[in-house]
């Protein structure tokens, strides 16, 4: 029998799918992040699990593999629950994924809620093409280089971060990325004091200045395409050559990054050579 992934509700039991009762109900084992929340959640939906139920938290995520590797070698059904949405999206459960894909273990999904996809929904902004990180770096330094390496990022963004973080992580963003850049707050997602606060960086900071509580995600516009000539961009490519780049590669990056002609871009900068 497989491992089951199974999406629990993000806040309101009611979101739970048909699917997660009758799974909780009949497992052999349920791996849990937190024993205690799975027993609520199972009172709320009005469940009781037959099988054994197992802590699957951060510290012990490792230590517990070999049993449940056991029991699905033995043909038993192991459903692995987080606190709230998908497990293994900044939560556990990928070491016990990739276990079971190098042994060819069966692993199956329970599609549910996911705090990244409704946030992204309630934003308002781009969600063709989007890109998750997951946690925002902790430590200041870190944080601000993580901020520049996303301010050429085309693809809207979603991260998670604490509410005691936030008003530092929204300044932090707003001086590396502009303070024209948007962004949607998403608090406290599919609960009673659900909120989404809209508008720019500077906006946000301000706004969680006075103190913000609960599950904090963020979703922050991609960056608007230059409006660059290709002469402007020889001297780019000419210096990514000079640091070990192959000429035809590195003019091919900076045409797709920018949106100029790959071909008149490269002739550009043979051109600027020759001269």
């Amino acid at each position: 029998m497989p491992l089951v992934l199974a999406a629990t509700p993000l806040g309101d039991s009611r979101d739970a799918s048909p699917r997660l009762v009758t799974a909780l109900a009949e497992a052999d084992v349920i791996a849990a992040e937190d024993t205690r929340r799975l027993r609520s959640l199972a009172t709320a939906l009005d469940v009781t699990p037959r099988g054994r139920v197992v802590s699957f938290y951060e510290d012990v995520e490792t230590s517990r593999l070999p049993k449940l590797l056991e029991a699905l070698r033995a043909g038993e059904t192991v459903v692995l629950v987080t606190d709230a949405g998908m497990p293994s999206v900044s939560d556990p459960g990928y070491r016990l994924v990739a276990a079971c894909v190098e042994e060819d273990l069966p692993v199956t999904c329970l599609p549910g809620p996911s705090a990244v996809t409704t946030a992204l929904a309630l934003s308002g902004l781009p969600s063709d093409r989007f890109c998750f990180e997951g946690f925002a770096p902790r430590k200041p330094g870190e944080k601000g280089r993580w901020f520049r390496e996303l301010a050429a990022e085309p693809r809207t963004v979603v991260f998670f971060e604490s509410p005691h973080r936030l008003a530092a992580t929204l300044t932090e963003a707003a001086a590396a990325l502009g303070d024209e850049r948007r962004a949607a707050v998403c608090r406290e997602l599919t609960k009673t004091y659900e909120e989404v606060r809209r508008g720019t960086l500077p906006e946000l900071a301000a706004w969680a200045a006075d103190g913000v509580r609960g599950e904090i995600t963020v979703v922050l516009e991609g960056a608007r395409p230059r409006a660059v000539s290709v002469t402007d961009l020889v001297a780019e490519v000419s210096a990514r050559v000079a640091a070990g780049e192959r000429l035809k590669s590195a003019a091919a990056e900076v045409a797709e990054a920018t949106g100029v002609s790959k071909k008149e871009l490269y002739d550009a900068v043979l051109a600027a050579r020759r001269a």
